[in-house]
């Protein structure tokens, strides 16, 4: 299944926020599925698909994720939302860099953005503490992303695993994120009890 393009709003209304697919809110995006009693398995499916939209993958890459994240020390679900939080993607994201998290796939696929000085054009790459990020210097790159820093400045506290300095358009990534500072409002157990069978 590849990438979901369709309308965000949609999604929003049935699933709730997700803050990393669009900027904009309001009370017209609240959550407005039925109060029938939902089963389990939807439950389980409903926050799952929360984390796929949000973070923008496909249903593979989670899969793979999800995987990586069973087979590595502590807790799968923990795990599973730092390798997320840790995409630099997600990270451009957060610094207020992108006001949505396509919005940071696509300055990373155009190749407008460094890691330690050096261009990388993989949305899912990994960054590690003690990461630098900075943006291309060119003029209309960084307008582009001047534009969302102002945007996202009233309304986001940056996260403690990251340090930002608008004025060099760079951010740093200080260590692995606490699961107090996910952008998300999910139940993750419920998303790796959703895979179990599949992993």
């Amino acid at each position: 299944m590849s990438r979901y393009r369709g309308p965000r709003f949609k999604k929003i209304r049935r699933l709730g926020p997700l803050p990393g697919l669009t900027s904009k809110v309001g009370s017209e995006l609240i959550n407005q599925s039925s109060s029938s009693k939902k089963s389990q398995y939807r439950i389980r499916l409903e926050e799952k698909q929360k984390l796929r939209f949000h973070y923008g993958l496909t249903e593979r890459q989670l899969l793979k994720y999800v995987r990586i994240a069973g087979k590595a020390k502590g807790s799968t679900g923990q795990v599973l939302l730092q390798l997320l939080e840790m995409r630099l993607d997600n990270i451009l994201f957060r610094l207020g860099m992108a006001s949505t998290i396509p919005q940071a796939r696509q300055l990373v696929n155009h190749r407008h953005v460094l890691v330690n000085g050096r261009i990388v054009d993989i949305p899912s790459y990994r960054c590690k503490p003690q990461d630098i990020i900075t943006a291309k210097d060119e003029q209309k790159y960084r307008t582009l992303i001047q534009n969302s820093l102002v945007e996202s400045a009233p309304r986001k506290e940056l996260p403690t695993h990251l340090t930002l300095h608008p004025s060099q358009y760079k951010g740093l990534v200080n260590q692995i994120i606490d699961s107090r500072w996910v952008g998300l409002k999910i139940n993750e157990l419920l998303v790796v009890e959703y895979y179990s069978r599949q992993t």
